[in-house]
């Protein structure tokens, strides 16, 4: 999933001593051409959190792990509950939210839950077909919910509410691409790759020279992503394959520069067909995607050449999915060798293995993992 718009006054958190910064999100980076590594300017506190707690709480709703009134459980403490889920659901660093803030979510949560038929109604409306809607993002289908529930019933400002819950649908992970460090001319395969906001900004760093082929297992993704491109004038840069990574890697025999893995993960992957494991972290939901992970892993590197350069990436903190997938995968593939990020994103966010990973409560920005692995001429 890849500038932060304020939204109205109302529902902006309040800098105060007794209610601290609740949530920074990503805002707009600023790449430098001389050395390919992205400026990150000072973060403020631009995105509602409320929403994103709502969101998270709808989540759990459908899922039958919540109820859909947040004050009445304060008292045992799951206001601060409530917190922890949505830092490890989304990787964002929050803290507490004030009585007016849990009033608020509580009301555009039972709201939305209560209108939630005639908002579906709408959206899928919207939808060119009723596969798409179905096929959704759960995250996405809840921020959509929300949006449509505050300006039809809560008298948001649309522009405010599609501003809002735009950004809260977006991961946009430029340091990733960073460490991918594309250049013209190169062949690159973003796997995992709808809807596409790595793969587009990719495709602007190539200038004009290059090609890039995105994978995916979503074809209602993948439809976003193509419609991006073509919007961007990229779509001759872009090549779409609705496919399996595991069997595309198996039935082609082409070899790549570059691979990038933006691997489904416990916080915002693109694993379509089992996306409950993105919101519910039981441990055997973490063993599961972990060991998809490494399949992932080895099919991404058959697709790359030798001497080229293999990218892991996650949007997760948890090392069972960032450095030991990577030792793991080393173990099984002598062949790659891992190369120091250092050059390619800011010192801050190189771990002592040369990784880079930026963290919601050192960085106050989205948690995440990327590894650059060479793969040997010989």
């Amino acid at each position: 999933m890849e500038g932060v718009a304020p939204a109205v006054s109302l529902l902006l958190p309040r800098a105060s001593a007794r209610s601290p910064v609740i949530l920074a999100a990503d805002s707009t980076r600023r790449s430098s051409a001389a050395r390919g590594i992205t400026r990150i300017p000072k973060l403020g506190s631009a995105v509602s959190t409320k929403r994103t707690v709502a969101a998270v709480r709808l989540l759990r709703i459908e899922k039958g792990k919540a109820f859909v009134d947040l004050l009445n459980e304060t008292a045992n403490d799951s206001g601060e509950n409530e917190m922890g889920y949505v830092e490890r659901t989304l990787g964002f660093s929050t803290r507490y939210l004030e009585d007016r803030d849990i009033r608020l979510v509580t009301v555009v949560v039972a709201g939305t839950v209560r209108w939630k038929r005639y908002l579906d109604y709408l959206i899928m409306s919207l939808c060119s077909e009723e596969k798409l809607f179905r096929e959704m993002e759960p995250l996405l289908l809840q921020i959509l919910r929300i949006g449509f529930f505050e300006i039809l019933k809560l008298g948001v400002p649309a522009y405010a509410a599609v501003d809002e819950n735009k950004s809260q649908c977006s991961t946009a992970q430029c340091l990733v691409v960073s460490v991918v460090d594309p250049k013209p001319g190169e062949t690159i395969v973003d796997c995992c790759a709808a809807p596409g906001g790595k793969t587009l900004f990719m495709a602007s760093r190539l200038l004009g020279q290059g090609k890039i082929w995105a994978v995916d297992v979503n074809k209602g993704r993948l439809r976003i992503l193509k419609d991006a491109a073509k919007a961007h004038g990229l779509d001759d840069m872009i090549t779409d394959i609705h496919a399996d990574l595991r069997q595309f890697a198996k039935d082609t025999a082409a070899k790549y520069d570059k691979v990038l893995l933006d691997a489904p993960c416990s916080g915002l992957g693109v694993l379509s067909k089992r996306a409950d494991l993105r919101w519910n972290r039981q441990f055997e939901d973490l063993e599961e995607l972990t060991s998809l992970q490494d399949e992932l892993l080895d099919s991404a590197s058959m697709l790359v050449k030798p001497g080229g350069i293999l990218i892991y990436s996650t949007c997760s903190i948890d090392p069972e999915e960032n450095e030991k997938r990577i030792t793991a995968f080393i173990q099984r593939h002598p062949e790659f060798v891992p190369q120091s990020v250092c050059g390619y994103v800011p010192t801050e966010f190189i771990t002592d293995e040369g990784f880079y990973s930026s963290s919601p409560t050192k960085h106050s920005m989205d948690g995440a993992f990327a590894a650059r692995l060479v793969r040997s001429v010989l």
